[in-house]
This record gives structure tokens, sequence and C-alpha cells, in this order.
């Protein structure tokens, strides 16, 4: 009977799954990220032949030499810079993802965070819960109207094309994009227009939402730099990879108000935040939770342990990275 280690506590569907299908599972006990010294302890304790692990799990060569049974790690995310994959391929060892399920449920969450911010609408909870609140004023927290205003798309994947189409067909916005090629279906659905480079669409659009995988390219994508090239009136989005963003000059550039304001659900050094971010009144915060539906984790976990009972049944995993 192989045996599949969980680095943490996920839903159930997955682990059902693979229990059924009569595989020794075990999950960690600490309801929080393992250190490395944890993780390599953890999968070191027995013949471990698969482990489903979280975004927040470094698997490095480390790892593999610690737990040289295991041949699958399946990641319960989108994204798997995590995971060193050259060294896992030089191996031998299979690493897989869950892409797809995110999409339309990231997309929402993005439109949240753009309402949420625009209409300061976290803003004005504050402001009221904290008994501010003492009457209708003309001047009182004005947002910005999105109709007509332009949406600056940076990555125009699958999730940046589902926040194109709900803004312009549902709020009537302008697209703009910059990708590293031209998406002819996404500007067919959109009516969006192509911008040859990042600076033109940060320069054009009303409201940028970054939709991106970190590399060493795209590390830093938004810095000092950068940011002084948006309109002061402008709004950032980020529901990718905190990296992307330079936070401590995203901090400066909201407090000196270069920028109307931001939203992240993502950040650079999680979970920890940039000096002087939470104090910020034009930023809206989430908790790296834009894909936290239940029918969305529901179906990372099935799609995580299909990865390794195919792989244990001989078969290719159906999202090998």
């Amino acid at each position: 009977m192989a045996k599949i280690f969980i680095t943490r506590k996920i839903p159930d569907t997955g682990i059902k799954l693979l229990k059924d299908a009569r595989y020794e599972v075990d999950i960690s006990e600490k309801d929080g990220v393992l250190t490395k010294e944890e993780l390599i302890k953890a999968l070191s304790a027995k013949k471990y032949k698969a482990v489903i692990c979280l975004l927040t799990d470094i698997i490095d060569a480390d790892v593999y030499d610690a737990a040289p049974s295991i041949k699958i790690f399946a990641n319960y995310a989108v994204g798997f810079n995590n995971i060193d994959v050259d060294e896992a391929k030089r191996r031998g060892i299979t690493v897989t993802n869950t892409p797809g399920v995110l999409t339309e449920t990231v997309a929402e969450h993005t439109v949240a965070m753009i309402l949420a911010a625009t209409m300061r609408i976290a803003e004005g909870d504050r402001f009221t819960r904290a008994g501010k609140y003492d009457g209708w004023a003309p001047m009182l927290l004005l947002g910005m109207n999105l109709k007509g205003k332009i949406l600056g798309i940076i990555g125009a994947g699958r999730i940046g094309s589902v926040v194109a189409s709900i803004m312009s067909a549902g709020f009537g916005m302008n697209i703009i994009y910059f990708d590293i090629k031209k998406n002819k279906e996404f500007e067919k659905e959109t009516n969006a227009g192509f911008r040859e480079s990042i600076e033109d669409v940060l320069r054009e659009a009303d409201i940028v939402t970054l939709h991106i995988p970190l590399f060493d390219s795209t590390k830093h994508l938004i810095n000092k730099e950068r940011l002084k090239m948006m309109k002061r009136a402008a709004y950032l989005i980020n529901s990718s990879r905190g990296e992307v963003i330079d936070e401590s000059a995203l901090v400066d550039a909201l407090y000196k108000k270069q920028i109307a304001g931001a939203a992240l659900d993502v950040f650079e050094n999680e979970p920890s935040l940039a000096k002087g971010l939470a104090d910020l009144e034009n930023v809206v915060l989430t908790p790296h939770i834009a894909s936290a539906t239940t029918e969305t984790r529901n179906k990372m976990s099935e799609i995580a342990a299909l990865n390794i009972t195919a792989f244990l049944n001989g078969n290719i995993s159906p999202n090998a990275v």
C-alpha cells in the first residue's frame, strides 16, 4: 500500500478520494506552515511515495535528498515557484499543479478588490465602525466611477481575460493590455487594445491589474520608477504574486499619493507586510484568499489527489508541469 503525506489539512474531497483508493494517508498535525526542518522530518519518517504540498512549502534538493522514496509532489496550487522543478526533472520526480480551476474564482475576487478600492468600501467600513459617521456629507469618501474608464491588464492569460470580460461587459470599461504576445481571441471578446510595453499600460490606465507568474524577470516588475508613470488618480490591483511588486516602493507611492490607491491579495514577504502598509487608508488588503471559495478549494483538493492516483496507477499525471 502506497503511503501519501499531506503537508497541511486540505478539504476532505481529495483526502477521501485517496483513502477510497486504499492508500495510506498521513496529514501534518500542525495547523500552520511547516518549517524546512519540520517538513524534512515528516517526509523522512516513512517511505512515502507521494506528497500533496502547498505553495508555502519549499521543495528543493534538500527535501529530495531527505526523502528519496517520494516520486511525485502534487502542488495544491496553480503556481509552482515553491518547487525546484528543474532538480525534480533531473531526479525523475514528477511535479503537478491544479490549473484552470482557480480562474473564475480569482477573477471574481480581483473584481471585488477593484470595487472595494475605487468605491472606498473597506475604508468606509472602518470609518463607520469607528463611530465617525454622523450623517450624509457631499464630500465624504468620494470614489471613482468605472464606466468609460480604462482598465489595464498586465498578463492576458486565463484570469486576466475573465477580469477584462467582466469589467468590459458588466461595467463598461475600456480594456488595454500588455502580454509577451498578442491575444487575438482576448481582443475580439473584450475589444481590448494591445500596448507595446508595460509602461504604455501604466501611463494610460485608470486601473492596472496584474496577472503574471513569478519569474526572475517579473520580480519587482512594478517598482519605484514604474509607479511614478501611473496617473495620480489610478489604482493598482494585485492577485497574482506578491513579489512582482516592490512593496516598499508601493507604500511610499501610496503615502505620497502618487497613485490614488491599491488592493492586494498577495504580498512580497508573506505573511509579513512592508512597513507602513497596514497603516495606510488607501489600500485594501486581503490575506491571500483570491481562490478561497468552498467550491474551488474542494476542486483543488480533488485535482491534486487525481494527479497522484494517476501517477501511482502507472499513468501520466494529467497536470504534470
